[in-house]
């Protein structure tokens, strides 16, 4: 008898929870800003930013030549510097001036300029010779190629001009070279050899998208139901006596629902697809995955109990996406931040999500070894699963006493 009872009541529980489930899914599959939110946005942006930067590196951008020493070794510098795979030289001018109205008419993307006297700063052997390049700037791309191809000829010149000035005092050509380099050294590029921007930044933001739809889509929902002075939208079934916990379940599986799906869509596909890294396994992947998306609805609910209209959610959306990016490490190395800052990132989920995903996704890591990130996820939902359970407890009690004070 007892034993019926208490299945009885378990199976009360399942159907309460059950109930909080489908009542959410109608909920969202009734409101097409969260079904834009949701299923438009966070399947065409991770499209549209990895079409943008389709080509991890631009090549053959073309730049102007301001030489006015018009030397051997200028004309040395130049030859090499064009035979790199990211510049083209397009346009030798006379002066600046002819070669800035290039630059603003977006017909080349970078200046070299050679002073008068860079062949006797050279040959002097006392002399700095100078160098100047101007990058455009409107574009990370043009720069980048610009600027490192540039850097790399220089470098290759300064040690050639080293080696020949221990040469002129004397030494071998052998020795010169170990004094020019001590400690010889083979760069090897690990995790993104092409080097790219979509190869470093796309991985990250497919983990900010997940983050910050899901966020923009739950304050909608609160809002929502804040304008229409409803708050028991946020708590359905409770004036059937259905238990905060039961109520935190049920609306929180049915994000959890969509987004694993969407999540294994985006994390497993999009990297295939555009031939992004993605030597992690996927079964690695789509574990971290779980506590991610559990720590980011619970966080995202415990903020929505803030949100008192749909809009402001799209202020969090615009003003948090970037900060998110930026002390996350990202973007920025984190040990450059401000301890203050640094800090505040772990609170967000995101901080350990996308850097767990970059070591499995992006460095081939094992679930062990990003064990830190992992243990840091569950943690995160474990405590906001309780914040989430407190503000709604208090959002009943609240809604409560202005019912008992209107009538």
């Amino acid at each position: 008898m007892k034993l019926s009872r208490l299945l009885y009541s378990k199976w009360l529980k399942v159907q309460e929870t059950w109930s909080v489930f489908t009542g959410e899914l109608l909920r969202i599959f009734h409101d097409p800003g969260v079904i834009v939110i949701f299923f438009v946005a966070t399947l065409a942006y991770p499209i549209l930013y990895s079409f943008i930067y389709w080509n991890d590196n631009i090549q053959n951008v073309p730049v102007a030549v301001v030489d006015m020493s018009d030397c051997p070794e200028s004309r040395n510098f130049l030859h090499r510097w064009n035979a790199t795979p990211d510049i083209t030289i397009t346009h030798h001018c006379v002066s600046m001036a002819e070669a800035e109205q290039l630059l603003r008419a977006q017909k080349v993307h970078g200046i070299i300029y050679f002073p008068s006297d860079y062949a006797e700063c050279l040959n002097s052997g006392l002399k700095t010779a100078h160098i100047s390049l101007y990058c455009d700037m409107s574009s990370f791309l043009y720069m980048k190629a610009v600027y490192l191809s540039c850097n790399r000829v220089m470098l290759e010149d300064m040690s050639r001009i080293q080696v020949d000035r221990y040469e002129a005092m004397g030494y071998d050509k052998q020795f010169s070279w170990q004094l020019v380099q001590a400690a010889p050294y083979t760069e090897t590029a690990l995790f993104c050899e092409s080097g790219g921007y979509a190869s470093f930044l796309i991985p990250a933001v497919l983990m900010l998208i997940l983050h910050q739809t899901l966020l923009f889509g739950i304050c909608m929902l609160g809002g929502t139901a804040r304008e229409e002075n409803n708050e028991l939208f946020l708590l359905p079934g409770r004036r059937r006596g259905y238990s905060v916990l039961r109520i935190t379940f049920g609306r929180s599986a049915a994000y959890f629902l969509i987004y694993f799906a969407l999540g294994a869509l985006l994390l497993l596909g999009v990297p295939r697809l555009f031939n992004l890294p993605h030597i992690g396994a996927p079964i690695a992947v789509l574990k971290l995955l779980v506590p991610y998306l559990l720590a980011v609805i619970y966080f995202s609910m415990s903020v929505s109990a803030f949100i008192r209209n749909r809009e402001s959610g799209m202020v969090l959306l615009i003003s948090t996406s970037l900060i998110f990016l930026f002390i996350a490490g990202v973007s920025w190395p984190q040990q450059m931040l401000p301890d203050a800052w640094r800090y505040l990132s772990y609170a967000f989920p995101y901080t350990w999500g996308v850097h767990g995903f970059l070591h499995i996704n992006s460095m081939g890591a094992t679930l062990e070894t990003t064990a830190r990130e992992y243990t840091a996820l569950w943690l995160q939902a474990g405590v906001y699963f309780i914040t989430t359970c407190a503000m709604l407890w208090i959002t009943g009690v609240l809604h409560d006493k202005k019912t008992a004070l209107n009538k």
